[in-house]
């Protein structure tokens, strides 16, 4: 297995994934956003927020066939001649997944708004990152049951199985870290620690999945994530 191939379009996709979700495991992590303040800690959100949008750009790309897997981007463009793939699985988990990145581009991008008012930050924060969390568990919902069967199975060993499993607890995570952040009437958050370790377990579902792939992108295509 080869870790370092950055020539590789589906190789960049899993090391653009794995950098954003780095992001967010470390906005996450306990003691951080103390050490840097929360305006840093929002920049790490957002930067990891606009990774996973290239990301997921990429490999949609990859999935029309605009983009080949095993070449570079630039390179390797084919605009004239690109396939549609609206019949792919993969193709619509990716889709699916890259319009809840671009929510949460809203949605982080919106909290470094310090002067937001109350019902401005239900709208700009919460509201995109609890779609894109659902955007997200239904792009996982796709991909896993594009997994070969049985699905119900304890497969670790099944690098395409776990790659997915781990992305479906992820989403899951994230989901529970949106309706933990939901704002009260107070101005606090439903269960600020709740939604922290949601998001914390979430990016470090992501990052594990996203890692995996790398040194498996000289055989196969990139997994929506």
């Amino acid at each position: 297995m080869r870790w370092w191939t950055p020539g590789r379009a589906d190789w960049q996709v899993a090391a653009l994934f794995t950098l954003g979700s780095a992001c967010f495991v470390l906005g996450a992590t306990p003691g951080y956003a103390s050490l840097v303040g929360v305006q840093a800690d929002c920049w790490t959100y957002a930067i990891g927020s606009v990774l996973f949008t290239l990301a997921a750009l990429l490999q949609v790309l990859i999935s029309l066939g605009v983009v080949r897997a095993e070449a570079r981007p630039l390179a390797a463009a084919r605009w004239r001649h690109h396939v549609r793939a609206v019949d792919r699985p993969a193709w619509w988990a990716g889709t699916v997944q890259l319009a809840g990145t671009v929510l949460f581009n809203v949605s982080t991008f919106a909290a470094l708004d310090a002067s937001l008012t109350l019902d401005q930050a239900q709208r700009r924060v919460w509201a995109p990152d609890a779609l894109g969390s659902i955007a997200f568990l239904v792009a996982s919902a796709l991909a896993f049951a594009d997994v070969t069967r049985p699905w119900l199975t304890w497969r670790p060993r099944d690098l395409t199985w776990s790659v997915a499993a781990l992305n479906m607890v992820g989403s899951v995570a994230f989901g529970v870290s949106a309706v933990a952040a939901k704002y009260l009437p107070s101005g606090d958050l439903r269960d600020a620690a709740l939604a922290n370790l949601g998001t914390f377990v979430g990016g470090v579902c992501f990052l594990v999945a996203a890692v995996l792939l790398v040194p498996d992108q000289q055989g196969t295509h990139t997994a929506a994530t």
